[in-house]
């Protein structure tokens, strides 16, 4: 019994120092990590900065910055109206959920109307320029045979090992960082976890082997970094719904809203810059995904300049237990918004 007290502490303080390091190393980078964002958002922001003037050019009205409780935050910069798009975001790393790999684009997730089938795998393309891009990780992916990963993954409802497998590919391919989430916050890992990640990456390393993977290649490809890199994955990815075309705002809520209740995503992906907004169960900031996985993050409400910009992780109609459980399991924290102090 003593032993297990002493273990369970001994957890708890390396979790402090490990976030203690994370954050260190955040504010050592604070400097070159906002011009960054600076420029990675000018970039994406350029075809829907505006929608009721898509010629003005202009940077998003946000910046990253330390909040006082939260880690780092998003914050606007100026007066931000009801409706307004905020920015847009490309993933990092995007991945069709299982059930979605026949019916969606396998690179950007749109739905198809004109596909480009690959027979190596019996995956589409909704264009010939995603299956373009889709050959920075996809001449790799298509040598291994994934049926073991899959069927595990599959059998075992999991659906983040995917995103890993992505990303695990992209490296190998030399396009992608090994340490392209490592800025992210990672989520608290229990034992179990790891335990059933090493299974994982068993099976991970196994394809890549067999598929004459040179072991350069694979240097990276550790089980510490795919540990560390799902315990990103799970804290950090969006669960990505379709809004089929709709450019109504409030028709794009209730359809989120609608989509979320039908368990009808069509896969996860990672963003960058909207992984640094923190969650309240009241947001004042949406997620909106049109035709494929690239992000718009539109307001709620009028914002005013210096305030921070939340959007919420969960179903916010869920009662205040219900929240509370579900993001401290979830995300290892719980929410001190005002709604959930309150317990509304």
């Amino acid at each position: 019994m003593l032993l297990a007290v002493v273990r369970e502490t001994c957890d708890k303080m390396f979790q402090l120092v490990r976030y203690g390091r994370w954050l260190k190393n955040l504010k050592k980078s604070q400097s070159n990590l906002l011009l960054g964002f600076y420029i990675s958002s000018t970039t994406t922001t350029t075809a829907a900065r505006n929608e009721s003037n898509p010629s003005r050019s202009s940077p998003p009205p946000i910046r990253v910055s330390l909040t006082e409780s939260a880690g780092r935050g998003v914050f606007a910069t100026r007066a931000i109206g009801a409706g307004e798009l905020i920015h847009t975001a490309k993933p990092i790393v995007s991945h069709p959920s299982l059930s979605s790999t026949t019916s969606v684009c396998y690179l950007c997730l749109k739905s198809f109307r004109n596909r480009i089938t690959s027979e190596a795998q019996g995956v589409s393309f909704c264009s010939q320029e995603c299956e373009e891009q889709s050959k920075v990780f996809y001449e790799v992916e298509k040598q291994a045979d994934w049926s073991a990963y899959r069927e595990y993954c599959c059998t075992q409802g999991l659906k983040y090992p995917l995103l890993a497998k992505r990303l695990a590919c992209m490296v190998t391919c030399g396009v992608a960082n090994a340490e392209s989430l490592d800025i992210l916050q990672p989520a608290i890992l229990s034992p179990e976890m790891i335990l059933q990640m090493e299974k994982e990456f068993t099976l991970l390393r196994s394809a890549f082997e067999e598929a004459n993977v040179t072991d350069e290649q694979m240097a990276f490809l550790t089980k510490q970094w795919y540990v560390g890199v799902l315990a990103r994955i799970r804290i950090n990815a969006f669960r990505i719904e379709l809004a089929g075309g709709l450019y109504d705002y409030q028709d794009l809520l209730s359809s989120a809203a609608a989509l979320v209740e039908a368990e009808a995503a069509v896969g996860n992906a990672v963003y960058m810059l909207p992984s640094f907004y923190n969650h309240d169960c009241d947001p004042n900031a949406h997620i909106v995904w049109i035709e494929n996985s690239d992000a718009r993050v539109k307001a709620l409400r009028d914002i005013e300049a210096g305030e921070e910009l939340r959007i919420c992780y969960i179903d916010a109609s869920m009662d205040h237990d219900a929240r509370q459980t579900l993001l401290y399991e979830g995300f290892g924290f719980r929410c001190h918004c005002l709604r959930c102090l309150s317990g509304d």
